[in-house]
């Protein structure tokens, strides 16, 4: 699983490879205590008690993102509420809640995804009463009337209007619509223009859609840093434990088969360099089977820096100024892909044709055992060391509880990862990236004609 992070500065590294080579002796990867509780409403509490002192982050995921928009016409509201849930409540209007956040200096942000949203706030451990009291008032009390309601849809607009500026961002978009016909893993997080352009009228859908997913059963909150479970728990008790359940259940639509290979080209108005991605139907994230390490695995071996086709494509022959790829890992099946940004359009064939025959030859025969011995030790130091701090390790927990709920899913997909043969990825490889699973989505900048 590739999680977003970033590198710890000299003076943690010895720390955090200390932590490593605990994680490695235990067998666990998740070195960190956790108490993990189930309030009465459906609510879930992870408390991590951690030896940065003093410092505190709180996570709260909601299991609500693109993937929970499924009524036509209404994509795009997961992370509107993004957006919204910072407009305040009767108790805490929207300056007060900054004003507050300001006086204990504290960094708060969301982001959405197509499985989830999260709101993570970090702050010294005294403010922990004041920033869980606030954060209980807007999760249950939201109140946005219908003009501050319609401000925020056209900064979303905005927001959808400078992203469509983005060639990549375009290609993100296309592949979605051609590799998907009927899950909701379709449209991006942002949504369908149509829809999006449509959100000012659709001020009571939207009490609708924070009604059904911003409840206890579908949200969880991480707390961790210097801090103690059972006073974390009695303040949760406190301010949450009133919040009622709801009963709402959305009925995600199942992707059918593909039943061949796609492609798709997308001619861009203005100068860009081409862009191609390559990317394979997939199987929903899985920590009870090796399918998701292995394919993350899959990715790395094929594309990261050391492997040959980088060495190839970016180094030696500079066709390419980028060349990423990742595996699916998600709650419901998505994609394997790879992405290629090219310096000549007259490569872009050419390209396409090596990165797709790097794959073939990939699940034609079985990985060297020693190389991927030596990536698996990679990307176990590589996660210990990014939980450099309380804020990165609620990050990292945030991602796994998202799919699972639970911090030990972490330790469940690394186990797998710590087990992972050539055979493995040899099988999963070709199991997935087969041509009919395959879908080719290509960017160029539009020829003009004299």
């Amino acid at each position: 699983m590739r999680l977003t992070g970033f590198t710890p500065a000299a003076s943690v590294l010895c720390l955090c490879a200390a932590v490593a080579s605990s994680a490695f002796a235990a067998g666990k990867i998740f070195p960190y205590n956790y108490v993990q509780e189930d309030l009465p409403n459906g609510l879930r509490l992870i408390t991590i008690p951690t030896d940065y002192r003093n410092i505190v982050a709180l996570y709260i995921v909601v299991g609500a993102g693109s993937r929970n928009e499924v009524e036509p016409g209404k994509s795009g509201f997961a992370h509107l509420f993004e957006h919204l849930m910072f407009r305040g409540t009767a108790e805490y209007s929207a300056e007060r809640y900054q004003q507050e956040l300001s006086s204990a200096g504290a960094a708060s942000n969301a982001f959405t995804t197509s499985d989830f949203t999260a709101y993570h706030t970090t702050f010294s451990k005294e403010d922990l009463p004041r920033i869980l009291s606030m954060e209980a008032d807007r999760f249950q009390h939201l109140s946005v009337d219908e003009a501050a309601y319609k401000t925020e849809t056209r900064a979303v607009l905005g927001e959808f209007n400078k992203n469509s500026a983005n060639p990549q961002q375009k290609l993100y978009e296309v592949m979605r619509a051609t590799a998907f016909r009927a899950h909701t893993y379709r449209h991006t997080t942002m949504g369908f223009l149509e829809d999006v352009e449509a959100m000012p009228n659709e001020y009571e859908y939207s009490r609708e859609f924070y009604s059904r997913y911003y409840r206890p059963e579908y949200t969880t909150i991480i707390v961790v840093g210097d801090v103690e479970a059972k006073k974390v728990r009695s303040l949760v008790d406190e301010r949450w434990g009133v919040w009622k359940r709801g009963d709402y259940k959305p009925q995600i639509p199942a992707e059918p088969p593909q039943d061949g290979p796609r492609t798709a080209n997308i001619d861009w108005p203005s100068p860009t360099l081409p862009f191609v991605e390559v990317a394979y139907r997939g199987p929903a994230f899985a920590d009870e089977s090796p399918e998701t390490a292995a394919l993350d695995a899959t990715a790395r071996l094929l594309f990261d820096h050391s492997a040959p086709l980088y060495q190839k494509l970016v180094i030696n022959e500079q066709k390419l100024d980028s060349l990423n790829a990742g595996p699916p890992d998600n709650l419901d099946p998505e994609l394997f892909g790879a992405i290629a940004r090219v310096k000549k359009e007259s490569d872009v064939p050419q390209v396409t044709k090596e990165i797709i025959a790097a794959i073939e030859e990939f699940a034609s025969k079985p990985v060297d055992a020693k190389t991927l011995e030596a990536l698996k030790q990679h990307v176990r130091y590589e996660f210990v060391l990014r939980m450099s701090n309380s804020e990165a390790i609620a990050e990292s927990v945030a991602r796994f509880v998202a799919l699972r709920r639970t911090p030990e899913a972490i330790n469940r997909y690394f186990d797998f990862y710590a087990k992972l043969t050539p055979q493995d990825l040899q099988r999963v490889a070709r199991q997935y990236l087969t041509e009919k699973n395959r879908t080719v989505v290509t960017l160029a900048t539009k020829a003009v004609t004299k």
